[in-house]
Formats: structure tokens, C-alpha cells, sequence
């Protein structure tokens, strides 16, 4: 038996529960993320590993993470080659889980370990799934709140493939659950909705989700919107039947409109109409068009970009733990 600062810790035995913590820029966060997961699991028995995927940071995140694998076995460090985004990054790490069970964490610990246990206990109870639900989003703004509410819901309006409301990548994923997620091969990958996809028992718990720890978030409203137009158009196919319908309701509104015109005609003689009407027509008739058209090549984008099947992520390297002992 070896062990560790911090704790003993049986390293031939393999870890029950897996952490995934995808990072991007986020040196003032995971040093105080692995104190409390340390704390947290102080008190159970269940053994661990936490997997740290560096997302291409541009600060001292890997460094911070190298040191953290060089004082504790149970931290894992994969450095990917660039920046490929959270879902790619995440995916690295779940691909990578060597526990019974994975969990998901953001790094800047608005996901509270402390809700571990709970977690654990739903698993231990026979659940595949465990979802955490957020209550409240505090330290966000008013704007971010509701597009996030509107989102869930319109999303679930929509998808064949309902998420459950007001939850995030916090969940734990049993064995095989993993191992389902695995064998999907989608480029653009939006997690939430293929957890949802692969099925198994689910259950919920509840939790008020806190501030940012430190420092910035990358999430821009730009790269939000594209966010959710990812996961809207990987799981939808509503926005192509909409481009119908609206084609559909132009061609009829416009066969009612030549209906009038012959019946006013055939009354009233042919009076010359007016040039402001008939640019509206055709502006209303361009951009209906132009609308269709984007739809259909926001689909024939994901369908060239899974065409290429390129890798969802690529590893520049598997930290290897200095073999000096701390």
C-alpha cells in the first residue's frame, strides 16, 4: 500500500468514482476544486481518481495541474493539443475514466463537490443517472438567467429528446452510461443532449449552484447563442419544418392574393398598381427565401463536418507523474 499527502490511498485498487474537470484558463480555480474534492472524500470510502484535461489554456492552468499530479497519484493531467472547446474536452476526459462511475465538474467550482455523496447514494440506490438540477445560478445576470429558462424549455419543445431543465454537465454517469457515450461519433458534440439520448434509470437532485470561485468566464453571449444553435440542430429537425411551413403559408397567402387581384380585375378594370407594394412583396419573398436557405446550410455545415470525420479532440500529451515523492 502507498500513500499519498493528504491521505492513504490504495493505488492497486482501481478508483469507484472518476472526476472529469475540463480546464481552460482556470490557474486560480483547481487548486481550491482539489482541496475541497480531498475534503469531500476525506469522509467516504469509496476510492477516486480525478481526470483534469488542460482545454489549450493560455496561463499557468497546466503547470498548476502537473504540480497537483506530482503531489497525489489520484490526479490525472491530459493536455490536449489546443483550445477544441468544453464539450471536446470533456468528452477526453469521460473517454478516459477508469471508475465504476464518472462525474462531471466545472473548475471554477460552481458545481459544489460537497454534493458527492448525494450523488453517490442515488448511484449506490441502483440509478444509472444521476442529475444535478440547479435551484438558483447565483453571481449570474438577470439576461443569462431567463435565455438559460427559455432555452431548457424551448429546447425540450422541440427535441425528440427532452434534457431535464435547469441542469448542466454537474451529473454522475455510471460504467454504462460511459461506455454508451462512447460509441456515438458525432463531431459536434452537445453533452447535454446525448446524456439525455443514451437513455438508462435517471434520477434528479437538487442544488443551489454558486458564484464563480475567481476570474473570468470565457462563455460570451455570441458563443452562447452558438451554443445552443449546436444543440437545437443536433437534436431538431424543427427549423427545416418551419422553412416548409413558411414556404407553405407564403405560397398560400400568395394564391389568395392573385384570387383578389382577378376578382377585382373582372369588377373594377385593372388599375395600375404601386411600386411601394410590390418591392414589399418582393423583399418579403427574397428574405423567406434567404431564411430557408440558411437553415438548410446550417444542416449541410454539420453534415460536411461529420463527412471529414475528424478526431473530436487530440492529445499532445498524458502527463506522467514525476516519479520524486512527495
Amino acid at each position: 500500500m502507498n500513500t499519498e499527502s493528504g491521505g492513504t490511498l490504495a493505488i492497486d485498487l482501481p478508483p469507484v468514482l472518476s472526476f472529469v474537470v475540463p480546464c481552460y484558463n482556470e490557474e486560480t480555480n483547481v487548486r481550491a476544486l482539489y482541496d475541497r474534492i480531498v475534503a469531500v472524500m476525506g469522509s467516504c470510502e469509496e476510492t477516486w481518481e480525478c481526470i483534469c484535461v488542460n482545454d489549450g489554456s493560455r496561463d499557468d492552468t497546466l503547470a498548476t495541474l502537473v504540480a497537483l499530479q506530482n503531489k497525489d497519484r489520484r490526479v490525472r493531467v491530459i493536455d490536449l493539443s489546443r483550445n477544441f472547446g468544453k464539450e471536446a474536452a470533456l468528452t477526453a476526459g469521460l473517454d478516459h475514466a477508469k471508475g465504476a462511475c464518472a462525474i462531471p465538474l466545472d473548475a471554477d467550482l460552481q458545481d459544489p463537490p460537497e454534493m458527492i455523496p448525494e450523488l453517490v447514494a442515488r448511484w449506490r440506490a441502483g440509478y444509472e443517472v444521476v442529475n444535478a438540477v440547479r435551484l438558483s445560478r447565483e453571481g449570474e445576470s438577470l439576461l443569462k438567467r431567463a435565455s438559460a429558462h427559455l432555452f431548457y424549455r424551448f429546447f425540450n419543445r422541440i427535441s425528440k429528446v427532452p434534457i431535464p431543465k435547469d441542469s448542466g454537465d454537474f451529473r454522475l454517469l455510471s460504467r454504462p452510461v460511459l461506455d454508451a457515450l462512447r460509441q456515438l461519433p458525432e463531431r459536434r458534440r452537445f453533452m447535454k443532449g446525448l446524456f439525455a439520448w443514451v437513455g438508462f434509470r435517471t434520477t434528479s437532485v437538487s442544488y443551489h449552484r454558486a458564484p464563480r470561485q475567481a476570474g473570468q468566464t470565457t462563455w460570451s453571449y455570441v458563443r452562447l447563442w452558438r451554443f445552443a444553435l449546436d444543440g437545437i440542430l443536433s437534436f431538431s429537425d424543427a427549423p427545416l419544418r418551419v422553412a416548409s411551413y413558411l414556404g407553405i403559408g407564403v405560397s398560400v397567402l400568395s394564391f389568395l392574393y392573385a384570387l383578389d387581384l382577378l376578382v377585382q380585375t373582372l369588377l373594377f378594370g385593372n388599375p395600375v398598381k404601386g411600386y411601394p407594394s410590390l418591392m414589399v412583396a418582393i423583399l418579403f419573398l427574397g428574405g423567406v427565401q434567404l431564411l430557408a436557405l440558411g437553415v438548410i446550410g446550417e444542416y449541410l455545415g454539420r453534415v460536411y463536418d461529420e463527412g471529414k470525420a475528424r478526431p473530436v479532440y487530440i492529445i499532445r500529451e498524458m502527463v506522467q507523474r514525476s516519479n520524486t515523492d512527495l
